[in-house]
């Protein structure tokens, strides 16, 4: 028997394949283990919390830790032997390339937690995964491309002289891509800051319509004559935006000028009867009215109320029937309006 264990073969003994053995049906035996009873417990535990980290933590743990353990078993069962040094080498850049995937992995689900979070809060999901997508393939290239820096650097590459060739070559490429790096950042402004957001509608200076796209680049929006207007994000992000999608309610002032041979008595019961038009319009809310001042050939009231909500269709449904309801009662009390006019007076002399 001690001669069979100590028989060797490829450099080994047969007790240490089979100590290697051991080591790795061991392993493979804890770990499924750990699969089957400790990670499935954890999984019905964070699926029954409210909250959702725990269950980005066990997903995490399902899909880089244990495959880190299946491969940490292998490494070390592996490493009981006298390997040569070739197949050494070999194993170890495996192990790199591995732990480095799966730490990958692992940031981009964290990231895209993050998002799927902010996601959750959007008060329209549907637009909001569009302008998520942008975002998220960016920030994975990223992810990457810092991975890949990290493995070469760890295989021995030497990736300074290129690293510092790429830094030259960069700042050359920043200054001639000045405009598009300034609307990225842009965008990432808006993305996290958020301004606005798809379907809302806005007004930047002279021109309004509705957010239809948030690029990385360009933001369009639907005029209301129809066609698309296309805005750099730097340009929308050194402007003042105007958001009418997040107004909670309108305020509007309207003026009426009536002709100056309106009786005193009429004019005391104008703003009182304004105000109960408005009072009656649903969504209305009355805040003052005042005979406002002498013009140059009409007396003016000036009239304050304010709609709720942002809808401009309802508040022009609620400032025409206004407009009906007060010539209605104009005409029925014989209240002139008054338009542009001139009286001359005529001095008869004797």
């Amino acid at each position: 028997m001690q001669e069979m264990f100590s028989y060797s073969f490829f450099g080994n003994t047969t007790l240490e394949y089979l100590t290697s053995l051991g080591i790795f049906v061991g392993g493979m035996a804890t770990v499924h283990f750990f699969k089957r009873y400790i990670l499935r417990r954890l999984k019905n535990w964070a699926a029954s919390t409210d909250t959702s980290v725990d269950d980005l933590l066990v997903k995490i743990i399902h899909k880089a830790l244990v495959p880190v353990f299946y491969f940490g078993i292998f490494y070390l069962s592996l490493h009981t032997l006298n390997l040569s040094p070739g197949f050494q080498r070999g194993l170890t850049i495996a192990a790199i390339v591995l732990l480095t995937i799966l730490v990958v992995r692992a940031v981009t689900a964290a990231v895209n937690f993050g998002l799927q979070a902010s996601l959750k809060e959007s008060h329209d999901p549907e637009r909001r995964e569009k302008q998520l997508k942008g975002i998220r393939a960016l920030i994975n290239i990223v992810i990457w491309a810092i991975a890949l820096v990290f493995l070469l650097d760890n295989l021995g590459v030497k990736i300074s002289a290129a690293v510092a060739g790429l830094g030259i070559g960069g700042i050359a490429v920043a200054l001639a891509a000045q405009a598009v790096l300034g609307d990225l950042f842009s965008y990432f402004v808006i993305f996290f800051d958020k301004p606005f957001e798809i379907g809302d509608f806005i007004v930047v200076g002279d021109k309004m319509g509705v957010v239809e796209y948030v690029g990385i680049k360009t933001t369009r929006i639907r005029a209301l004559s129809g066609e698309q207007l296309v805005f750099s994000n730097t340009d929308l992000t050194n402007s003042r935006v105007h958001n009418f999608k997040k107004m909670e309610r309108r305020r509007v002032v309207f003026k009426l000028g009536v002709v100056y041979q309106t009786p005193a008595e009429k004019l005391k019961v104008i703003p009182q009867m304004v105000k109960d038009i408005i009072i009656k319009q649903t969504g209305a809310e009355f805040d003052r009215g005042h005979f406002a001042s002498y013009g140059d050939f009409s007396l003016n009231f000036e009239f304050v109320y304010y709609v709720t909500g942002a809808d401009y269709t309802k508040y022009m449904d609620i400032q025409q029937a206004i407009n009906l309801s007060i010539y209605e009662i104009f005409e029925r009390e014989k209240i002139e309006f008054a338009y542009p006019s001139q009286t001359l007076f005529i001095n008869k002399a004797g």
